[in-house]
């Protein structure tokens, strides 16, 4: 996956500007931070070098994240049209950069509550679209009053596994009301994230939102106690990013869950949604699968054709027909 030439050259610009040296340093108590404070619900950037630290580290994982699942979500409204984009919680931008690149909207309202990443995120949409040039920032935190904005598309990433638990379910329903066609929910890829988003999933439903994706039913989810549903996108690194990291790999996985949903009825679909990486042998292949009915096993050979030479394309995370009974 390719990240907007602008974050990558925005990143190296402030990390010539910085060095090594210091950007480590606030990486590693960033990151410490987190470990720490997390789901308190306070701010944990607390100065440039540790903002910078983390569009280093983080903005472009998150851009990646946000792009798979909102294009997971696309194909399964592909006639809508999405012309406004309210991004809450939105740090440096990452999720507007992507909501940009795959649906050209008019009209762009970032709401982010530390005013050094929304410095960075104004600078950077500085160098970008002209959508993204046209942004609106305004200080806001999700904890605090009601949303004041409403877009096509509401998107909040990385932003739940923040706060309290006395505050979710608060911002599930703000989110909500103010989402006109879809809202958007990108959280880690670890049992916490999703268990956040199952807890969104039942107070949505409630709300009579309907699913997109990735759930291909709105029954209660089949997944067994011990297991959650997470997806991967690969991100390049650069230079930067591997010292950081002290990492040799010249890309990262960065696992990630998501839950999409819509206030109007959708067309059925009768996919399956992938949830492990395939196992191809040879003449076949096997995908552990969510259906309508549940987690299936399902093999696709190469007697069923094209279908056969599409799945070998998919992956984790990707929605997929399945073969017919035989």
């Amino acid at each position: 996956m390719q990240i907007p030439a602008e974050i990558t050259r925005y990143i190296e610009n402030y990390n010539a500007e910085y060095g090594q040296a210091k950007l480590a340093e606030a990486s590693h108590k960033l990151s410490n931070r987190y470990r720490e404070q997390n789901s308190c619900g306070k701010p944990l950037i607390s100065n440039e070098a540790e903002a910078l630290a983390y569009v280093t580290a983080r903005m472009p994982a998150t851009y990646g994240a946000v792009y798979s699942a909102l294009s997971e979500t696309l194909l399964g409204v592909p006639s809508l049209k999405i012309n406004s984009v309210l991004d809450v919680g939105a740090g440096t931008g990452a999720a507007s950069y992507a909501a940009d690149v795959l649906l050209d909207p008019e009209s762009i309202v970032c709401l982010e509550r530390d005013f050094r990443m929304s410095s960075i995120g104004k600078d950077l949409f500085s160098k970008a679209s002209e959508a993204l040039q046209n942004a609106i920032w305004k200080t806001y935190d999700i904890t605090e009053g009601n949303l004041p904005y409403h877009g096509d598309l509401v998107v909040s990433s990385y932003v739940l596994n923040e706060l309290n638990p006395q505050s979710l379910d608060d911002a599930i329903l703000k989110l909500w009301g103010a989402a006109d066609q879809i809202l958007l929910l990108v959280e880690p890829g670890t049992p916490k994230g999703y268990s956040i988003l199952k807890r969104a999933r039942d107070i949505l439903l409630k709300q009579k939102a309907h699913i997109v994706a990735p759930c291909v039913h709105e029954r209660n989810c089949p997944l067994p106690e011990n297991d959650w549903c997470h997806f991967t996108c690969r991100i390049p690194r650069s230079r930067m990013h591997k010292q950081l990291k002290s990492a040799d790999a010249p890309y990262e996985d960065e696992k990630f869950t998501y839950l999409a949903v819509t206030p109007k009825e959708i067309p059925a679909n009768h996919n399956g949604r992938i949830l492990r990486h395939p196992q191809i042998s040879k003449g076949y292949l096997t995908m552990d699968v969510c259906t309508e009915n549940g987690i299936a096993k399902v093999k696709y050979s190469k007697k069923d054709g094209t279908l056969y030479k599409s799945a070998r394309k998919k992956g984790a995370g990707n929605s997929i027909p399945l073969p017919e009974q035989k």
